[in-house]
């Protein structure tokens, strides 16, 4: 991991950077997920929602896991 973190500190580029890519990379993810099944299941709401507000994935992963289900049963 040393060697990993030489390699980025070579680039210019900190710990903090290293973590921003990952949350960033973290939150795209869940929301692709959150969007794609809102609008599947047609909620223009949540749709517009889970674009506008960033909340690093957790509205996206209640979305998914909760909201989500219980329009499917």
């Amino acid at each position: 991991m040393q060697d990993f973190n030489q390699y980025i500190n070579i680039l210019g580029a900190t710990n903090f950077s290293l973590v921003f890519v990952v949350i960033l990379i973290w939150s795209a993810i869940w929301k692709g997920i959150a969007l794609w099944k809102a609008a599947r299941n047609g909620s223009k709401p949540w749709f517009v929602v889970l674009l506008v507000l960033n909340t690093l994935g957790i509205l996206e992963i209640i979305y998914i896991f909760v909201v989500s289900k219980k329009k499917n049963q």
